[in-house]
């Protein structure tokens, strides 16, 4: 258990959150969420100890290992993807190091009889001991697995590190943290760099993860995936629910909407209460009333309405000039680097007002793709454009593109023509640039105000084709709604390189996914083509089953089949009753680690208690048991679902 006491910190003058206090437990999994600059990265950075705090402190129980991936870092090793991954075992390597010292220093000696040769034989027989308890035996499985969940593939694992693009180097950062296993994982931003596949391959990792996870993101899909807990940061405080991103949704607003009406009936109490006063406050037969009264109010906790920050940027794309039928057509479009073929011989079509969603692993083709329709990238075939067709492009890097030295206003200024040049300022301010901050320089900006200002150089000039590489990234949630919104009102054809499942939802009517070098087309958004390769994949398994069953005699293996599902359905209903006994002993548990968790975090009014000791005796005792038994849950329930599996093959080879 990591406990946040009453944390304060402020920049230019201004607090950025104060009395910040809560409890990260063993297995929580907790988002953190708030508009951008509320403080996020800084209290994820505090809890890393990478950050210091004016006030407050965090305790962390020595034991406890923490690991932090930031948004961004500096990169540098010589090493090859495996060996860099594998240095996330460092302390096991250094272990296997001794065991080679002592097996080398063993075999070049005779002194068989010595008590120097025995203590040596002692410390390798312990050094392997503890190497097999540590799992040292599998962490080239462990690191093969997650390289590949994380989209390296095998041909990858030998080459430098430095000869892939920056995202694919986050990716091998968050390998490590991930392989590294620490008690506490928490990160930034974790699917910025990742492609739909990779997201889904870390949501099953962090599910079953056995430390606690706590997480930045925008990425609502991912959040409602994985959070159990939610803390929001907003207007320097701090609120705490027990829910999944979306169901804190409706609970904050429910907590408003009460809020709301308890101040409101306090407000009209106050008036009445100060009406009495008033009338009466000169009749001497009502001054015993009129002081209780006086006294009432003096007394009153003074309900107060949390300030909800709903400042956002707003906008809509200009009406998108007239066009053909046809906004592009595709023949054999092909593109090497070097020896690298990204799309060979790739053929499509894009009518009018489409509306196309590219998805596939990253490194597939689908910037390239971007770019050589945006004309920024020279490539073999040919591209057909209809009539009028006027692009506008947002590249993935868009933001980072921006000449660091420029104000805000310069930036836009250079690049408006026409009647757009008195409007800047409104368009700046639509975009939350006024006053003093459209003179502030692009290189203070933050990555969420950068990609405000990339988009906004968007609207200076109608176009009907508009071609967005990733423009979510950095930008809150709120900020991603507001975008989507205006996409959903474009006029024009749109393309969407974007890994964010809940910003493309509704957003496509196709989807373009590239793999092995070309393009496969498919209709409807971005959970239609889901469930499609779902369903797909369903369906080859079950072709595979049927295969493997046609070379057995069907009156033998029918007998065995039934005696074994015999077996297995016994087996079930056994496993079945310890699971539910299980799951029952871990609720009561968890009830109770939550009782104690709000006596903990109000000192105030259970200080006796908590001066006792005692009560911190029980927690680590109940903590330790429910840990035990999570664990002979998971085991049971790992043991239950190959069951289940084996049943139902056994069901398929029925003839």
């Amino acid at each position: 258990m990591i406990s946040v006491n009453d944390l304060a910190i402020h920049f230019s003058g201004n607090y950025l959150f104060k009395n910040v206090s809560f409890i990260i437990n063993d297995k929580d999994r907790i988002g953190l969420v708030g508009k951008n600059g509320s403080g996020k990265t800084t209290l994820l950075r505090i809890i890393a100890k990478q950050q210091t705090t004016e006030k407050g402190e965090v305790v962390i129980p020595g034991e406890t290992t923490i690991r932090y991936l930031p948004q961004e870092m500096v990169i540098s090793t010589q090493k090859t993807v495996y060996e860099e991954a594998i240095t996330a075992f460092s302390d096991i390597l250094k272990l296997k190091q001794k065991i080679n010292e002592y097996s080398a220093e063993i075999a070049i000696r005779a002194d068989y009889d010595s008590p120097d040769y025995q203590k040596l034989i002692n410390r390798l027989s312990e050094a392997n001991e503890k190497f097999r308890l540590v799992g040292g035996e599998q962490i080239q499985a462990a690191t093969e697995k997650v390289l590949l969940g994380l989209g390296f593939e095998h041909k990858d694992f030998k080459r430098p590190v430095n000869e892939f693009s920056y995202g694919w180097q986050m990716r091998m950062e968050l390998a490590k943290i991930l392989l590294a296993k620490p008690k506490l994982l928490l990160l930034d931003e974790p699917t910025n760099h990742l492609d739909i596949e990779s997201i889904q391959w870390v949501e099953e990792f962090l599910a079953n993860y056995r430390g606690a996870v706590m997480l930045v993101s925008h990425d609502r899909a991912f959040l409602d995936n994985i959070t159990k807990r939610t803390i929001e940061i907003s207007d320097q405080k701090i609120y705490y629910y027990k829910a999944g991103y979306s169901d804190y949704i409706m609970m904050r607003e429910e907590r408003l909407e009460k809020q709301i009406a308890t101040y409101n009936n306090q407000q009209k109490q106050i008036k009445q209460i100060e009406r009495f006063i008033e009338r009466f406050r000169y009749k001497s037969t009502k001054a015993r009333q009129v002081q209780s009264r006086i006294g009432m109010l003096d007394k009153m906790d003074k309900i107060e309405i949390d300030e909800i920050d709903e400042t956002t940027f707003h906008f809509r794309f200009p009406p998108a000039p007239r066009g053909g039928k046809v906004t592009v057509g595709a023949e054999n479009i092909s593109k090497i680097y070097g020896k690298d073929v990204v799309l060979d011989n790739v053929d499509f079509s894009i009518i009018s007002k489409d509306k196309v969603a590219f998805v596939g692993k990253n490194g597939e083709g689908k910037t390239t793709l971007s770019k050589i329709l945006a004309g920024d990238l020279d490539y073999s075939g040919k591209l057909n454009y209809g009539h009028n067709v006027i692009i506008g492009y947002y590249a993935q890097d868009q933001s980072e593109m921006l000449d660091r030295e420029k104000t805000v206003f310069e930036t836009i200024d250079e690049v408006a023509v026409g009647e757009m040049r008195p409007k800047i300022r409104n368009l700046l301010g639509s975009f939350l640039f006024s006053g003093e901050s459209i003179d502030k320089k692009v290189k203070v900006l933050s990555g969420g105000e950068k990609s405000r200002l990339a988009l906004a150089k968007l609207l200076l000039t109608p176009v009907n084709f508009l071609i967005l590489d990733e423009p979510t990234n950095h930008l809150d949630m709120r900020s991603k709604d507001i975008l989507k919104n205006a996409l959903l009102q474009f006029e024009g054809t749109l393309i969407i390189v974007s890994h964010d499942r809940d910003f493309l939802q509704g957003l496509s009517n196709k989807v373009f996914e590239f793999k092995n070098h070309t393009i496969r087309e498919y209709l409807g958004d971005i959970y239609d083509f889901l469930e499609t390769k779902r369903l797909h994949s369903l369906r080859q398994l079950e072709q595979n089953s049927k295969t493997l069953s046609k070379d057995t005699g069907p009156q033998s293996r029918n007998k065995a089949i039934w005696e074994r599902n015999k077996q297995i359905e016994k087996e079930i209903r056994k496993v079945g009753t310890q699971v539910r006994q299980l799951e029952q002993d871990i609720e009561n548990m968890e009830k109770e680690i939550n009782f104690m968790d709000e006596i903990l975090m109000d000192p105030v009014n259970n200080e006796k208690i908590i001066r006792s000791q005692k009560i911190y005796a029980k927690y680590e005792k109940v903590r330790k048991t429910l840990e035990d038994s999570m664990h002979k849950w998971e085991t049971f329930q790992l043991y239950l679902e190959k069951l289940n599996k084996e049943k139902m093959d056994l069901r398929n080879r029925e003839t």
